[in-house]
């Protein structure tokens, strides 16, 4: 990266080059979190995020995967602080939506808000871009949809998204992988194997943890260790190129 020279000192100035630093900076801190991974197919969605879990620590405690309402689940990667406040945002965003038209929110408009929340923050002086991207993930009336929001402010649909360390190659490898006729068991063994390709420790589970929202239910749900293991083994037919 060039030498800022003092333009990064506020989000709201553009470089002679017309780049807004900070907004880069609080990209660059995604690129250093640990992977997040959210994989749609026709009969639900996956999240799966890498953590790096200490000997001590609680076990089925993730501290990367959010409920934001009953069918929408968020996965993070970046400064995981800043990614607790969005939730919370849109959780008090969804359950407005649902006290004043007695439905349940679309996941595209959750997406579109924290979205805009998150531009927010490169607009004014004495606050920060936030420092984290989220993969928001659902089933609602439109079907199952993915979204992918960071610092910027820009949200994009997926079928199959990474975010965090290592996505680029992470993405290539479920460009090769994915088709939209998976079931929701093989997406989740895709998600495996996409997170084993690029993690620092490769053997047993400890290290991943997933929730899902299947198509028929509509309810987010955390993935046990049990189930974990049932979709690793089908994980390896995802591993040859």
């Amino acid at each position: 990266m060039m030498a800022s020279r003092g333009y990064d000192m506020t989000p709201t100035m553009y470089s002679p080059d017309g780049r807004i630093y900070q907004v880069e900076y609080a990209i660059e801190t995604v690129k250093r979190g640990t992977l997040a991974i959210g994989v749609r197919s026709k009969e639900g969605v996956i999240m799966a995020v890498e953590e790096k879990p200490r000997a001590l620590q609680t076990a089925n405690v993730t501290q990367k995967i959010f409920q934001v309402d009953y069918h929408i689940g968020v996965a993070a990667a970046g400064y995981i602080p800043d990614a607790r406040v969005q939730v919370d945002n849109a959780r008090f965003f969804s359950q407005g939506t649902r006290m004043t038209y007695d439905e349940s929110v679309e996941v595209a408009t959750v997406a579109k808000h924290l979205a805009d929340q998150s531009h927010q923050f490169t607009q004014y002086s004495g606050v920060r871009p936030n420092g984290v991207s989220l993969i928001i993930a659902g089933v609602d009336q439109k079907g199952e949809s993915i979204y992918v929001t960071d610092p910027s402010g820009t949200y994009v649909q997926y079928a199959a998204v990474a975010i965090g360390a290592g996505s680029d190659e992470v993405n290539v490898f479920l460009e090769r992988h994915y088709n939209y006729d998976l079931s929701l068991n093989d997406a989740a063994s895709l998600a495996i194997a996409a997170i084993n390709l690029k993690a620092v420790q490769k053997e047993g589970l400890s290290h991943i943890k997933m929730a899902k929202v299947t198509a028929n239910k509509k309810i987010f749900e955390r993935v046990s260790e049990l189930e974990l293991q049932n979709y690793s083994k089908n994980s390896s037919k995802f591993t040859s190129v």
